[in-house]
């Protein structure tokens, strides 16, 4: 089982940039599918979740109205559009997954992550 992030790199502030999250090995298709980010010297945050009943989207208040996630059930994949980027949006990006009939908060499975740095 393997979740494998990319499409990080350094943008400047206001610039966009798409990541892409694919999962092999099983179906994520009834798992949630979220995005987290951990800035250096901070913890990890939550960033954006694509839920697999509903298929509903939520939103850190930090990237509401900026990001956009999106999710191709078929492919196995989500992704997360960032627009306007900050320099504070810098951070290693990972994915995740977490199935839905699952009352933890906790994601079972993790991507090994990619860079996104926004100069300004």
């Amino acid at each position: 089982v393997q979740l494998q992030a990319s499409g990080g790199g350094l943008v400047q502030a206001g610039e966009s940039l798409r990541l892409s999250c694919a999962a092999s090995g099983r179906s994520f298709s009834r798992y949630d599918m979220g995005w987290f980010r951990q800035a250096p010297g901070k913890e990890r945050e939550w960033v954006s979740t694509f839920t697999f009943r509903g298929r509903t989207t939520a939103y850190a208040d930090s990237v509401k109205g900026r990001f956009t996630i999106s999710r191709d059930f078929g492919k196995n994949t989500v992704s997360l559009q960032m627009n306007d980027l900050k320099p504070e949006d810098t951070a290693v990006y990972f994915c995740a997954a977490k199935h839905f009939s699952s009352s933890s908060k906790e994601y079972d499975y993790w991507g090994q992550g990619t860079l996104v740095t926004v100069s300004s």
